[in-house]
């Protein structure tokens, strides 16, 4: 199982830190305005999932881009037609609906649609 390897502790470890300092009083502000701890339910194991990403607004929505997309499985739940997701921003929650898609040159993007105007 990857998370028991190194790699994988480290991972944790750093989006532990992540989450963290999004909470931290000085710097939570200032990290918050480009990054986002998400929260989705796995397509298969069907468990509810948090972590952090980097984001941009796009078009009324965020755009997540996803480094090094073949390390990791978690933007997988939103191929196709897309999922549920919650995104937990300092100053509340919002709800949307997550596609993602990988371009001709591999890179892989998530894009957010929200329920709501915020």
């Amino acid at each position: 199982m990857a998370s028991t390897t190194l790699l994988g502790r480290a991972v944790r470890g750093f989006n532990t830190g992540v989450v963290a300092l999004l909470g931290a009083p000085v710097l939570g502000p200032l990290l918050g305005k480009g990054f986002v701890e998400i929260e989705y339910v796995g397509r298969r194991s069907g468990r509810t999932f948090r972590t952090p990403v980097n984001y941009v607004k796009k078009d009324g929505g965020l755009l997540i881009g996803v480094a090094m997309p073949d390390k990791k499985t978690w933007w997988r739940n939103f191929l196709g037609e897309g999922a549920p997701i919650v995104l937990h921003f300092r100053d509340g929650d919002r709800r949307g609906h997550a596609t993602a898609r990988r371009d001709e040159k591999g890179r892989v993007g998530v894009r957010v649609r929200f329920d709501e105007p915020g």
